[in-house]
């Protein structure tokens, strides 16, 4: 049993790992678009606004790879907990549980809950992007 909870733990710690990865990379993205935001002030130039594009849609595609990963990784530990004792082997690998995810990083990266935080910012970068267009 030991050896068990072991390596529950440590694809506990994997998980753990990758949701703080994208709860950082939630704030990172909020930060650097509303930079970009100040950066495009009417005094300044609206190209930026432009340029809050591409954190936004790269750090969507790496909030989906994380969600991506924990959902593999959940999948493994899962399947180790049901695994009899004398069958661990420690393994990490997760590719034998792809197939559970069929969508894979698409269906991650559209998943309710990423559509709803990287989409209001998209919006928002459209919202802003119209305004400093109007003020011209």
């Amino acid at each position: 049993m030991d050896k068990k909870l072991k390596h529950l733990e440590l694809i506990q710690g994997v998980i753990n790992r990758l949701s703080t990865n994208s709860f950082l990379l939630k704030g990172w993205s909020v930060v650097l678009v509303s930079a970009l935001f100040a950066l495009a002030a009417p005094e300044s130039r609206s190209a930026f606004v432009y340029v809050a594009y591409i954190p936004a849609f790269v750090f969507w595609g790496l909030d989906g790879y994380f969600l991506w990963q924990e959902r593999l990784y959940r999948a493994l530990y899962d399947h180790v907990r049901s695994k009899p004792d004398a069958e661990i082997d420690f393994s990490m690998d997760t590719r034998s549980f792809r197939a559970i995810s069929a969508g894979g990083w698409l269906e991650a990266v559209l998943s309710r809950t990423l559509l709803a935080f990287h989409g209001v910012l998209i919006v928002a970068v459209i919202v802003v992007m119209l305004l400093t267009l109007g003020k011209r």
